[in-house]
């Protein structure tokens, strides 16, 4: 069980590797606009599976606190992203807010039940070292006070997700049909968001409206529900160190689709990522709880 939820958990990170593909083909929608649609889309699947199973609504049915966490974690989040990256050089904010991973691998510590161990953390860091080779382009980094307010809401934003994600841990029991309330709840919140800060732009293509569907249907959609259950039921340790995996395998994506170019930093990236995430599930492989 604890494989197979890890497995379903670590489905997420494959689909959110497609979201810079997806978001670069959707052309020059306005960011909380795209999350807006992209969310109500999101919340489709869920609405589907209650149609056909009604019962399941009774399931909606939880404290105040998992909608306050789940609603924060997800359009938190995203408003703090879309914050940071308007107000801080994207490199910058994006490494930072790449964090999360790192933090649900320490923070796991804290969960009953839970063993950090040395080879978590040290998957954890190379993971993150991978990233930060891909992120800055093996350059550097070049941080400013000018540009505060987006280097704390990228911090935030870090600390946000991996707060969400270890708190749905807590959460076991609550059954992942209640993503579908959080994604409505995110759409909406988004959706006041564009109103008052953006320009309404409608997607101009065939492709481009494709790209937002495909964007809500798996990135910003089923991902969520994946991720939900992966962290209740999986190996939380081994999902944080491996969730470093998206940012590679969207850059081998985008050069794919030539949205990008190939080069060394895309080998050595690999090879930490890839050796962190093994390293990380060195019990998982070897049949072992953790």
């Amino acid at each position: 069980m604890n494989m197979r939820a890890t497995l379903i958990g670590f489905s997420a990170v494959l689909m959110w590797s497609f979201l810079a593909l997806f978001t670069a083909a959707s052309g020059d929608v306005p960011p909380f606009q795209l999350s807006a649609i992209a969310f109500s889309i999101a919340s489709l699947p869920g609405i589907a599976v209650l149609i056909v199973r009604p019962e399941r609504l009774k399931r909606l049915r939880q404290p105040p606190k998992v909608w306050i966490i789940g609603i924060a974690g997800l359009f938190g989040y995203h408003f703090l992203y879309f914050t940071a990256l308007r107000n801080a050089p994207a490199v910058d904010a994006g490494l930072i807010a790449y964090l999360w991973p790192l933090l649900i691998v320490v923070g796991s510590a804290l969960l009953p039940g839970e063993r950090l161990r040395p080879h978590h953390i040290i998957g954890a860091l190379a993971g993150f070292a991978g990233t930060a080779i891909l992120v800055t382009r093996g350059g550097g980094l070049a941080f400013s006070g000018a540009y505060a307010l987006g280097y704390f809401a990228a911090f935030l934003c870090a600390f946000t997700w991996s707060g969400y994600s270890l708190a749905s841990r807590s959460f076991a029991k609550v059954s992942t049909d209640v993503v579908t309330g959080f994604c409505l709840a995110t759409a909406l919140l988004s959706l006041i968001c564009h109103i008052g800060l953006e320009t309404t732009v409608w997607p101009a293509t065939g492709g481009e409206w494709l790209a937002v569907a495909g964007l809500g249907l798996f990135p910003v959609g089923l991902a969520f529900y994946a991720w939900d259950y992966g962290v209740k039921h999986g190996n939380i340790q081994v999902l944080g160190a491996a969730s470093y995996a998206a940012p590679l395998l969207s850059t081998i994506i985008l050069i794919i689709a030539r949205f990008g170019e190939p080069g060394w930093r895309v080998i050595v990236a690999c090879l930490l990522i890839t050796g962190g995430a093994v390293i990380a599930a060195r019990d998982m492989i070897r049949g072992k709880n953790s």
